[in-house]
């Protein structure tokens, strides 16, 4: 495969956060935290290192990994950007909310649907690990919390997993590529008709709040050294001169990131390395001067962050939605200390395309939008979606798209045409698109 090596990129982060886990707790302790993982609801936000320790949280993030790892291998997936975005979120998230266990109905749910189709489950792979953010469904279903039983929770997310893919591909559409995080938006709107029918019938699911505190200094030193050595990796370990891999990092800078952008097929590994790294330490550099913590969501975020640089995040239009946020925050909150804010100036950078596309003015707005809408997303869907921040963006920017278009650029708005699929059936080279990525409504409009 052209990009073959993520395989061992896989292997290597899971057994290093194994690594991390057994340092930190014994193997008992481990296997403890990891049964009291898989018997908990999983809704937002319940924090793994808080709630079982961090030994069973890395741990159950490096099975998840080699998890995630096994089913690109299986499926023969053309590996690509879309790729590392699933390794990112899939250990992101495994850290608060997905475990090794409920994440497999979903999974399954989407090979009946390719099979359906008769077509190969490597299609819908992307699509199928990351709707495993409605994984808390299935443990709340699975652990009769009042509600439901073991038989139940698995058919519940069989007809999760099944109804994704035709779903995120509408919704990719009406965002018209300025959300990152179409597939949470997609869940958001699926938990919105579940939740309130499992509450008619009986169920009674509630917010979580379990937050650690502590470890800022052990996380942010390992996860530091971590973006550097991406940096060091992308300019020197990648088969190219380190003034070509810069020069490649500094067109991917002039890009949108409007979805969809493949950054590693556009400009190759080493500035996709480079640009990993750079958004890590922008990410960590935010959350720890605004006095954040660093636990099991904040990582989560940075992962999340980390991944979504192969796939249309960058310095340039991550920065504005993430000061949006900040700004927002202090205006309307009178500072972060709450921890879903400082998930949000995290998360928030699912905008990221419309600072990109627009202009720093229009990020800023969107992220000071989205620090309040945010906080009002949860609830309705009690914490089921572990991708609220992606139903928010969604929300905000099927409002702010049409517009901008209208008032600012005056043009008519129009839901793009582009396959969802697509981009994920590919890994041959692909050139960038023209800077602000040219939209139909603009080319009807010249």
């Amino acid at each position: 495969m052209r990009y073959g090596k993520i395989y061992y990129g896989a292997l290597g982060l899971a057994a290093v956060l194994l690594l991390i886990g057994l340092v930190m707790d014994g193997p008992l302790a481990i296997w403890t935290g990891l049964g009291k993982i898989v018997m908990t609801e999983n809704a937002l936000i319940t924090d793994y290192i808080q709630l079982a320790g961090p030994g069973a949280a890395f741990a159950n993030a490096a099975i998840v990994v080699l998890i995630t790892a096994a089913l690109y291998r299986l499926s023969g997936d053309p590996l690509n950007g879309s790729s590392l975005v699933g390794l990112g979120l899939m250990a992101g998230f495994s850290l608060f909310g997905k475990n090794f266990l409920n994440i497999w109905p979903i999974l399954l749910g989407t090979w009946l649907y390719a099979r359906s189709r008769k077509e190969p489950f490597a299609k819908y792979i992307s699509v199928s690990l990351l709707a495993t953010a409605l994984a808390p469904m299935v443990s709340y279903i699975a652990l009769d919390n009042g509600f439901g039983n073991l038989f139940s929770g698995i058919v519940v997310g069989i007809v999760i997993g099944f109804i994704m893919p035709p779903l995120c591909a509408y919704t990719f559409r009406i965002q018209n590529g300025m959300n990152l995080y179409n597939v949470g938006f997609a869940c958001g709107l699926l938990a919105m008709l579940f939740v309130p029918v499992m509450t008619a019938l009986g169920a009674d699911p509630t917010l979580n709040y379990h937050w650690a505190e502590g470890y800022n200094v052990l996380f942010g030193g390992l996860l530091g050294a971590a973006c550097v050595g991406f940096v060091l990796a992308g300019l020197f370990l990648c088969h190219r001169p380190p003034w070509a891999a810069w020069a490649g990092y500094r067109r991917l800078l002039k890009t949108s990131g409007r979805a969809p952008s493949d950054y590693l097929r556009m400009f190759g590994m080493g500035p996709v390395l480079i640009n990993m790294g750079i958004n890590g330490l922008i990410g960590l550099a935010f959350l720890l001067l605004l006095g954040g913590d660093l636990n099991g969501p904040t990582l989560g975020g940075l992962f999340t962050i980390m991944g979504f640089s192969a796939f249309g995040k960058h310095a340039g239009n991550i920065i504005p939605v993430m000061a949006g946020v900040t700004a927002g925050g202090f205006f309307f909150q009178g500072g972060m200390e709450s921890g879903s804010l400082q998930l949000a100036v995290l998360f928030c950078t699912a905008m990221a395309p419309i600072a990109g596309y627009f202009g720093w003015q229009y990020g800023v707005l969107a992220g000071f939008l989205h620090s309040v809408v945010v906080l009002s997303t949860g609830s309705p869907v009690a914490g089921m979606n572990l991708y609220n921040n992606g139903f928010s963006a969604g929300l905000i920017a099927i409002v702010l798209y049409p517009t901008i278009i209208a008032i600012a650029r005056h043009r008519k708005a129009v839901i793009q045409e582009e396959d969802y699929f697509d981009t994920f059936e590919h890994d041959e080279p692909q050139l960038p698109a023209p800077k602000h990525g040219e939209l139909s409504e603009e080319r009807e409009g010249s």
